[in-house]
């Protein structure tokens, strides 16, 4: 078991850490769902970025890390997100992680953030700065009126800054935490599907302009 974590891992890590030269090759590894990837260089990190589609709908707009599927255990990355130029007025550089994602995008968890909501002088938009969402049958607006602040949370951030998230998935239960955190700034005691093995898909919502690096994935044993 300890084997196949390392080579998952180290699988993975080669997928965004690799030399500039083989820039197509990492793309080459991601599988693009409404979405367009380049390779970039960003605040001095390799990276890939990310956009929607300009005529994307919906929330299944992914780019799905082929590889080893993951039910439990850690993902770590580095992900930036802003708004893009000429974004629509409540643009706020939605970026996060997708998880135990099934074929072609049917379903998936999600963990995103909404970066220009952590400093911002409304308490309410702050409120806002995290949250979960359960594709295609819990979005952002289901949760919010049917279950309001219990899928959602307040965490600093910034748009546009290198931002470390970290998840730990067990069962039925997630927990995210930010920028090294001791405690998890969003707790989900309900994951709204039933735990099952998936691929990780970075999610850029709409008017976003995002960036993702360093991503490492460590299966629980």
């Amino acid at each position: 078991m300890a084997n196949a974590r390392l080579l998952a891992a180290a699988a993975i890590l080669t997928l965004l850490t690799g030399p500039s030269p083989a820039a197509g090759q990492t793309l080459d590894k991601l599988q693009l769902h409404k979405v367009r990837a380049a390779a970039a260089e960003y605040r001095g990190s390799k990276a890939i970025h990310l956009t929607q589609m300009p005529d994307a709908e919906g929330e299944d707009t992914l780019a799905i890390v082929t590889g080893p599927e993951l039910k439990d255990g850690t993902i770590e990355v580095e992900l930036a997100g802003a708004p893009a130029p000429g974004a629509f007025g409540e643009a706020r550089g939605f970026i996060g992680v997708a998880f135990r994602v099934q074929p072609n995008a049917a379903k998936f968890e999600l963990l995103y953030l909404r970066p220009t909501n952590g400093r911002a002088e409304d308490q309410l938009r702050r409120n806002h700065s995290t949250q979960y969402i359960s594709f295609p049958d819990w979005p952002w607006q289901r949760t919010r009126k049917e279950t309001p602040g219990l899928y959602e949370s307040y965490t600093d951030l910034e748009p546009g800054v290198w931002t470390k998230v970290k998840i730990v998935l067990a069962g039925a239960k997630a927990r995210l935490y930010v920028d090294g955190a001791e405690q998890p700034c969003l707790i989900v005691n309900d994951l709204k599907l039933p735990p099952a093995k998936g691929a990780i898909g970075f999610w850029a919502g709409p008017g976003t302009d995002g960036y993702f690096a360093n991503l490492r994935v460590t299966p629980q044993e």
